[in-house]
């Protein structure tokens, strides 16, 4: 993967080695990425579907590019594609829209209980205005999700289901099909972050069969500040624009308005053009040079290196499901007898080692686990044996 990891400035420009085990958090950005930002700014920034000069229209088309690139990624169609700030704005935007149209009180709405807080407060918000109750999913001591009682909790009265393809703070890759099939049987709606999930391996959200589909951008080697949000064509006559505003309107007068279709009335204001064209270039570097199964072959190896290694360290505990982990995860969190996380982090940082440290915005799962918080190191195909061998010297240090 030494080909891949010499395409990141921030790698091959460090006077000194940096070991950057944070991706889970944000993937950092392969030169490719950062030149297409700055030629759109340098030589080719416009406003979008307003114009009708030259420079705007090849902006225009530019952006519409990319929609059509990430419907290609994900098997859906470029209608279904609208650009949001990032996973949360998409949830929060499903959650304001068809949540509060379509929940009601004594409705249900199912979780998982190993969920990201932007999966858990606004349905959280939706049960407060609505009196919808929440359900979850149980989580066992191994991480994995306990679907055995499934048909207890999404029963008759779920509208929606909405769990996490990935865990961030576990590194669980959830068996979603039985959990679909069975919102599926009682008519309850779906919802997906793949957030953790879409850089990883490949997503089909026919395949899934879900209704809605969320992840950012940062987190698949593109820029801050772009998200995407997937709605099923068949679920949009459902879902009331977010925002109003410009751009999204097919007719306006002083009393009343109406709105352009799909992905348009979705989009209102001016769109973070600079960002998208940052996440096509994304996208580009992704399927031009990253072969999913390779890459998830790789990363089992090293998460494997990391936990073999732990195990060696006696006041050290693994969290989440190893033997899965050691096969297809990209993240491995630990946490450390007596010494709290954010010590050990602030420990590994003399080493320029940079790990996530607390609870990941999962604050539910950390009380159910009975813990304060882990260590977390997660992992991209700019990482290499070297330097896991490099943090787990280092940990030595610190613990024997």
């Amino acid at each position: 993967m030494n080909h891949i990891r010499n395409q990141f400035p921030l790698f091959t420009a460090a006077p000194e080695q940096f070991v950057y085990l944070d991706s889970a958090a944000t993937t950092q950005k392969p030169i490719q990425v950062i030149e297409a930002i700055t030629k759109f700014y340098t030589y080719q920034n416009a406003p979008i579907h307003r114009s009708v000069y030259a420079l705007a229209e090849q902006a225009t088309c530019m952006v519409e590019q990319v929609r059509h690139k990430i419907a290609t990624f994900i098997a859906s169609e470029s209608s279904e594609i609208i650009f949001t700030k990032g996973t949360t704005e998409g949830i929060n935007f499903i959650a304001s829209t068809w949540g509060l149209k379509h929940i009601q009180q004594d409705d249900e709405i199912v979780l998982t209980e190993m969920e990201h807080h932007a999966n858990l407060l606004p349905w959280q918000q939706v049960s407060i205005q609505t009196g919808a109750r929440l359900r979850f999913i149980p989580v066992t001591d191994e991480g994995l999700l306990n679907i055995e009682n499934l048909d207890e909790i999404i029963t008759a009265k779920t509208k929606l289901v909405s769990i996490v393809h990935t865990s961030h703070a576990l590194g669980t890759v959830n068996n979603l099909q039985p959990i679909i099939n069975r919102a599926r049987l009682v008519g309850a709606r779906v919802l997906i972050d793949a957030a953790q999930a879409v850089a990883y391996q490949p997503i089909n959200v026919r395949d899934l069969d879900c209704d809605f589909l969320v992840f950012s951008g940062h987190k698949m080697l593109g820029p801050t500040g772009i998200g995407v949000l997937y709605i099923s064509k068949k679920v949009q006559p459902q879902v009331p624009p977010y925002q109003y505003g410009g751009g999204m309107v097919y007719e306006a007068d002083y009393q009343k308005a109406s709105w352009l279709t799909p992905p348009a009335c979705y989009e209102a204001g001016t769109l973070p053009i600079a960002q998208i064209i940052g996440l096509g270039a994304a996208l580009d570097f992704i399927q031009d040079q990253i072969d999913f199964s390779v890459l998830k072959s790789y990363l089992a190896q090293l998460c494997t290196q990391v936990i073999e290694g732990l195990k060696l360290l006696s006041s050290v505990k693994i969290l989440g499901p190893l033997e899965q982990l050691k096969q297809e995860g990209h993240l491995v969190s630990f946490i450390v007898d007596t010494i709290h996380p954010h010590d050990v982090g602030a420990f590994l940082d003399r080493y320029n080692i940079a790990v996530r440290t607390g609870h990941y915005c999962a604050q539910p799962l950390a009380k159910k686990l009975n813990i304060d918080g882990s260590i977390r190191i997660s992992l991209y195909a700019y990482n290499n044996s070297y330097e896991i061998e490099s943090f787990l010297n280092a940990m030595k240090s610190l613990l024997v």
